[in-house]
C-alpha cells in the first residue's frame, strides 16, 4: 500500500506540473511563414491565432485562392512549431516517462 500512496502522490504532483505548463504555454507565441515570408501567422501555445501579417505583394483580388493557401500553410507551420514546444515541455514535466503510442499530452 505504501507504493500505491507514493504513486498517487507522484500523480498529483505531475497533474499540478501539467496545469502549470499549460498556463505557460498559453503565453508562448510562435510565428509560421509561407510564400518566402510574405504571409506570417502567429499562434499561441493553446493553438489560438493571434496575428496574420500579409505582404502587399501577395494580395491579389484576382487570385484569392493563392492567398488562402498561403495562410493555411503559414498556420500549419506555426502549429508544427507549437507542437514541438509542447512535446518538449511535456517531456520535461513527465521526467522522461514514455507514454504508450497514440497518447498525446496535454489532453
Amino acid at each position: 500500500m505504501k507504493n500505491l500512496g507514493n504513486m498517487l502522490k507522484q500523480a498529483q504532483q505531475m497533474q499540478s506540473k501539467m496545469a502549470e505548463m499549460q498556463g505557460r504555454l498559453g503565453e508562448i507565441e510562435l510565428t509560421g511563414q509561407s510564400g518566402a515570408g510574405m504571409v506570417e501567422v502567429t499562434i499561441n501555445g493553446s493553438g489560438q491565432m493571434r496575428r496574420v501579417k500579409l505582404s502587399k505583394d501577395v494580395v491579389d483580388p484576382n487570385d484569392v485562392e493563392v492567398l488562402e493557401d498561403l495562410i493555411v500553410a503559414a498556420f500549419n507551420d506555426a502549429k508544427t512549431k507549437i507542437e514541438a514546444v509542447v512535446a518538449e515541455e511535456t517531456q520535461k514535466v513527465m521526467g522522461g516517462i514514455k507514454l504508450p503510442p497514440g497518447i498525446k499530452l496535454p489532453f
